[in-house]
C-alpha cells in the first residue's frame, strides 16, 4: 500500500496548485472556486494526518459543489469573464487528471486497508475527490461550449446546457 504520508503530500500539493490557480484567476469567479478546492485539499491532508496519528478525524461532507454552483448562478457575464482567461483549457484538464489520480490512489488504499476507520476515511476521500472532479468537469464544459457549440435549427436537437 502507498503510505498515508504520500497521500498527505499529494493533498498539500493539490492545495498549492489550487492556490496558484486562484492567484492567476483573481479577477474572475474561478478565483473562489479554486480557493474552495484548495481549502478542501487542506482539509483532506488534515484528515489523513489525524489517521496517521491514530486519531478519529471529523468527516464532514464538502460544500464545494453547492458553493461552486452558487458562484456561477450569480455570475453576470459568465462566458466573457471566463473566455478571456481560458483560451487553453489545459489548466482545468490537468486539475481533472490530478483529481482522477487521487481517486485511484484512495481506491487502491481502500482495497488494501484492514482497519475499519481507515476504510471509512478512504471512502470519504474518494467521494470528496469525485466531487472535485465533477466541479472541474463542469467548468471545462462551460468554458468549451461557446467555442465548440454551433446552435442552428438545421443541425437538429442538441442537449441542453
Amino acid at each position: 500500500m502507498r503510505s498515508i504520508e504520500f497521500a498527505i503530500k499529494m493533498e498539500l500539493d493539490g492545495e498549492k496548485y489550487y492556490m496558484e490557480q486562484a492567484e492567476k484567476h483573481k479577477n474572475t469567479n474561478l478565483h473562489t472556486v479554486f480557493l474552495t478546492l484548495a481549502k478542501d485539499e487542506r482539509k483532506h491532508a488534515n484528515i489523513l494526518k489525524d489517521r496517521l496519528n491514530h486519531l478519529t478525524p471529523e468527516l464532514s461532507d464538502t460544500t464545494s459543489y453547492s458553493e461552486y454552483k452558487n458562484i456561477f448562478e450569480q455570475a453576470e457575464d459568465f462566458y466573457s469573464s471566463i473566455k478571456e482567461i481560458l483560451e487553453p483549457v489545459d489548466v482545468y484538464l490537468l486539475a481533472m487528471e490530478k483529481e482522477k489520480e487521487a481517486i485511484e490512489l484512495y481506491k487502491e488504499m481502500l482495497a488494501e486497508a484492514t482497519d475499519e476507520q481507515d476504510k471509512e476515511v478512504f471512502e470519504f476521500l474518494i467521494k470528496e475527490e469525485e466531487t472535485h472532479y465533477s466541479i472541474l468537469e463542469d467548468i471545462v464544459s462551460h468554458v468549451s461550449r461557446p467555442i465548440e457549440w454551433v446552435e442552428s435549427a438545421e443541425f437538429g436537437l442538441r442537449e441542453e446546457y
